[in-house]
């Protein structure tokens, strides 16, 4: 028997058997004793992962939100097990019972014994509790448990706290591998046909990254891949998004990259990046049709303008550097707040909210797509659902030629430049709006990602501060 007819064989002995195989270790008393059992374990392998976003802070506990079997280890250990894992990892300022933390998504695989290929997914062995004696694992690494998905998403329903949606058929037998791209999710790729992306730190909420596109797709708005299939947790009044599936663009070069090859080859990007501008005026079109949001009243721009401020502050505070350009900065968040008093209004609407090269792919026939509508990370995700001024998105992405201008040496200044132009250009010829018409907004917006770069630059990777904080430069000599 292959190994997906067995991986099938098995869901569907654990689909007709739920409440035999439910009662351990996910309830009754193997729940109580199961995540204490694994945080030595966990304690070890989560902060060092990627994903991780509570990284320079030790990890003080655990606490265990839900707990499913998606495929019981059989008594025997010869076939995999496969056990969901909603945790709260709890660090300094987060104690249990107080503040909660960040809660993230672990697929862990169970086995007797790891297989050789397996070695690098290894998280140890388990000394206590309902699986000891048994080999803990990151089961996305395992093509036995990763057909298994595919097959929930192909006979979607419900399992525990767990649901499974699909949006159309998927096809069988397609051979899974993961993704080693990823930072902040994890992906695994099906046959050159899907990518499922796995949420880790997940937020009550519907992610935007299933929530837009779905949105999109209802339009007949072809510039985003529409998913195909997604799961969801019910573990309180809101569902958490964990994972979705959508098509693979196989072939499909990324938008950075590309950028890069231009510059090193010493050739223009202006048509791309004027193409790159359509395609972002087509999605913003389709979602303000998708979901109409009213424009931005006083008290809307006053928060808006505040929170950049605070950001501003706070990264002055942490990057040493940024201190003597303050004054300058802030005088670009002081002019949207001036016309803000004086009433007047910008239209907003749901936007992509962490646009770049990166976030962007073109096939070989020349169509850009836009990926990844998480929008970023680190914010609240109600933050990250509310609606924005567009140029947001056109900010990031010109922030985005001036990155890849500046990484390339020597600087090209007049690259970033024409394609900054081009870019707008496009976008302007779709949405019969020029962004560079708002010029307090789009400088406001500029100002507040470039301010982002620097604070992260200046704590993940310092040899690249200079280059945001050349824009920091120009933006803050620029006349109010």
């Amino acid at each position: 028997m292959s190994e997906a007819a067995s991986t099938r064989v098995a869901l569907a002995k654990s689909t007709t058997s739920r409440k035999t195989t439910r009662r351990h270790p996910t309830g009754g008393q193997g729940s109580t004793a199961l995540l204490p059992s694994l945080a030595p374990l966990l304690h070890e392998w989560v902060p060092r992962q990627r994903w991780f976003a509570g990284k320079g802070q030790s990890v003080t506990g655990f606490s265990l939100v839900a707990a499913t079997e998606i495929l019981p280890l059989d008594a025997a250990g010869t076939s995999p097990g496969l056990l969901h894992l909603l945790v709260r990892v709890h660090q300094p300022g987060s104690r249990p019972g107080t503040s909660p933390g960040d809660c993230y998504q672990l697929l862990l695989g169970v086995r007797n014994t790891l297989p050789p290929r397996l070695a690098e997914a290894r998280i140890g062995v388990v000394t206590e509790g309902p699986l000891a004696g048994r080999t803990l694992y990151e089961g996305l690494h395992d093509p036995r448990v990763a057909d298994l998905l595919l097959e929930r998403f192909r006979n979607p329903g419900s399992l525990g706290p767990l649901r499974f949606d699909r949006a159309e058929p998927i096809p069988p037998g397609l051979a899974p591998r993961v993704l080693d791209t990823e930072q902040s999710n994890s992906s695994l790729v099906y046959g050159d046909a899907f990518i499922l992306k796995i949420f880790r730190r997940v937020f009550p909420g519907t992610n935007p990254d299933l929530e837009l596109p779905l949105a999109l797709a209802r339009e007949g708005c072809g510039r985003v891949p529409a998913p195909v299939a997604w799961f969801e947790a019910t573990t309180g009044p809101e569902p958490l998004t964990l994972g979705v599936l959508q098509p693979f663009l196989r072939g499909a070069q990324d938008g950075w990259q590309l950028a890069l090859a231009a510059l090193q080859e010493g050739r223009d990007f202006t048509d791309e990046a004027h193409a790159l501008g359509r395609a972002t005026a087509e999605v913003h079109t389709a979602l303000a049709a998708a979901i109409p949001t009213p424009p931005l009243a006083h008290d809307r721009t006053r928060r808006l303008v505040a929170g950049m401020v605070e950001r501003l502050e706070a990264a002055a505070q942490a990057v040493p550097a940024l201190v003597p350009y303050v004054p300058g900065l802030r005088a670009a968040f002081d002019a949207v707040a001036a016309l803000g008093e004086t009433g007047h209004g910008w239209a907003a609407q749901r936007v992509h909210g962490d646009l770049h090269l990166g976030q962007t792919l073109r096939d070989d026939d020349g169509f850009w797509s836009l990926i990844d509508f998480e929008g970023e990370p680190a914010k609240p995700l109600p933050e990250r659902r509310s609606p924005q001024p567009t140029v947001r998105d056109v900010a990031g992405m010109l922030r985005s030629f001036d990155y890849a201008a500046r990484s390339h040496h020597p600087w090209n200044p007049e690259w970033a430049a024409r394609c900054r132009a081009a870019y707008c250009d496009g976008y302007t010829s779709v949405a019969g709006t020029d962004p560079r018409g708002e010029p307090e907004w789009l400088r406001a917006h500029e100002t507040d990602k470039a301010v982002y770069e620097v604070l992260y630059e200046a704590r993940h990777r310092p040899d690249w501060l200079p280059v945001p904080m050349a824009a920091i430069q120009r933006l803050a000599a620029a006349p109010a």
